[in-house]
C-alpha cells in the first residue's frame, strides 16, 4: 500500500468530522478496472446508525445528466432517431410555436441553450404531470441560444422527455435495456431503488433549500412533491415519477466509474472511440465554461477537478455531495461519493474534499 493510499481513509474521516458528510465512499481504477475502493463514515443516521460500505447506493443527482442522458442521445444519434440538430418540437409536439420548441438538442447537451438554470416544473403543471409538456414552451429564454452557459436542470429535463417519447418507454426502463444490461451494471446503478435489495445512504428528510427557490421565485410551495428514504433528493425527478433527464440515478461509487470509463478515448464495451471523442470535446470555445455534451471540463474555472488532472479531463458533480472525473491523459477515473444531504440540505462547498481526493487517489492508481 503506497503513502498516498493510507492517507485516503484519513482524509475522508476529516472530512466527516468536520461536518461535510456522514458517509464517504471513493472509487477509483485506471480504465475502469482493478477499481479501489475506500467506505467511511454512516449511511444513515435514523432510524438507525448503519454503517457505510462499497455496495452502498447513493443518490447520484445531476451524474444522471452525463452518464444517463447523455448515454442514451448518443445511442439515438447512433440509430439515426435523433440528432445534436434534432429540435425539441420535432419530437415534443407540445411546444411547437416557441423559443423552447426552437432549441436544438445540441443546446441542451451543452447548457447554451438559453433556459433558466432551474424551475419548479411542479409548479408549472400544478403537480399534474400530463399538463407539463404543454407549460414547457411558456418558458422564457433568458439569453440566446450559443451565447453564454448556464447550467440547466430544466434542459436536461426536456432532453430526458424527448429521450422517452421518442423511445415511447420510460427513461429508466430504456437507460435498464440499453446501458445497465449491456455493461451488466444492473447491481450498481439505476432508478427506482428497491429498499429490499440494495443499502441505500440516508437523503433528505426536508427540502428546505429547494422550498427557499420556490419562494424566492414566487410559486406555490405546496406542490413540491414530499421527500423520503429511497427518493431522489431532487423535486423535479420526484415529480416526474422519481425518474427524469437531470437527476434520479442511485448507485454504487464502482458502478459510477465502470459507466464513467465507457467515455475514455478509445470508447468501452457499449460507447465506441468516436462516441466518447464526440461527447467529451469541447463544445463551448469562448464562453464561460468548458463544456462537451453533458460533461464539464477540467479548463472550466473554479471547477472540482483540480491541478492533478489535465485540462483535458472531463466530470460532474452532484447536489447531494457526489462526483465522477475522468482523466483522458491517464485514463484515470475517479469517483467520491457522499451523502452530504443527509438527514437536511447543506450548502457546503465539497471542490476542497474532491482536489485533495483526486491527487491522493491518482498515486495510489498502479501504474502498468
Amino acid at each position: 500500500m503506497t503513502e498516498d493510499n493510507q492517507n485516503l481513509p484519513e482524509l475522508l474521516q476529516r472530512a466527516i468530522r468536520a461536518g461535510s458528510a456522514p458517509a464517504a465512499v471513493a472509487a477509483w481504477g485506471r480504465m475502469g478496472e482493478n477499481v479501489s475502493c475506500e467506505a467511511q463514515g454512516v449511511s444513515t443516521l435514523f432510524p438507525e446508525r448503519i454503517g457505510v460500505s462499497e455496495e452502498t447506493w447513493f443518490d447520484l443527482a445531476s451524474l444522471t445528466k452525463p452518464l444517463v442522458t447523455t448515454t442514451l442521445g448518443l445511442l439515438a444519434f447512433r440509430s439515426g432517431i435523433m440528432s445534436p440538430t434534432t429540435k425539441v418540437r420535432q419530437v415534443l409536439d407540445e411546444v411547437r410555436g416557441s423559443d423552447v420548441g426552437d432549441l436544438e438538442v445540441k443546446d441542451l447537451l451543452t447548457h447554451t441553450g438559453g433556459l433558466p438554470a432551474w424551475l419548479p416544473l411542479y409548479c408549472l403543471a400544478e403537480s399534474r404531470l400530463e399538463l407539463l409538456p404543454s407549460r414547457l414552451g411558456g418558458i422564457r429564454l433568458e439569453s440566446r441560444p450559443g451565447e453564454k452557459v448556464v447550467y440547466s436542470c430544466v434542459g436536461f429535463v426536456i432532453l430526458g422527455m424527448m429521450l422517452a417519447r421518442i423511445a415511447d418507454q420510460d427513461l429508466g426502463s430504456l437507460f435498464q435495456r440499453e446501458v445497465l444490461k449491456v455493461l451488466g451494471l444492473e447491481g450498481e446503478l439505476g432508478f427506482r431503488t428497491d429498499l429490499a435489495t440494495h443499502s441505500l445512504a440516508g437523503g433528505n428528510a426536508q427540502s428546505a433549500i429547494e422550498t427557499s427557490l420556490i419562494r424566492n421565485l414566487g410559486f406555490d410551495e405546496r406542490w413540491l412533491p414530499p421527500t423520503g428514504h429511497g427518493l431522489p433528493d431532487d423535486g423535479n425527478a420526484r415529480f416526474l415519477g422519481d425518474v427524469s433527464g437531470n437527476a434520479g440515478l442511485f448507485g454504487t461509487a464502482r458502478g459510477t466509474v465502470a459507466l464513467a470509463s465507457e467515455y475514455l478515448p478509445g470508447g468501452g464495451l457499449l460507447l465506441s472511440a468516436e462516441e466518447a471523442a464526440e461527447a467529451t470535446a469541447l463544445r463551448t470555445q469562448g464562453l464561460e465554461q468548458g463544456r462537451g455534451w453533458g460533461w464539464q471540463l477540467a479548463s472550466t474555472p473554479g471547477c472540482s477537478a483540480g491541478q492533478t488532472l489535465s485540462e483535458e479531463a472531463f466530470g460532474h458533480t452532484g447536489f447531494t455531495g457526489v462526483s465522477v472525473w475522468c482523466d483522458p491523459q491517464t485514463m484515470n477515473v475517479f469517483a467520491l461519493l457522499t451523502n452530504r444531504n443527509h438527514p437536511a440540505q447543506r450548502g457546503n462547498d465539497l471542490h476542497p474534499l474532491r482536489r485533495v481526493f483526486h491527487r491522493l487517489a491518482a498515486g495510489a492508481v498502479p501504474q502498468t
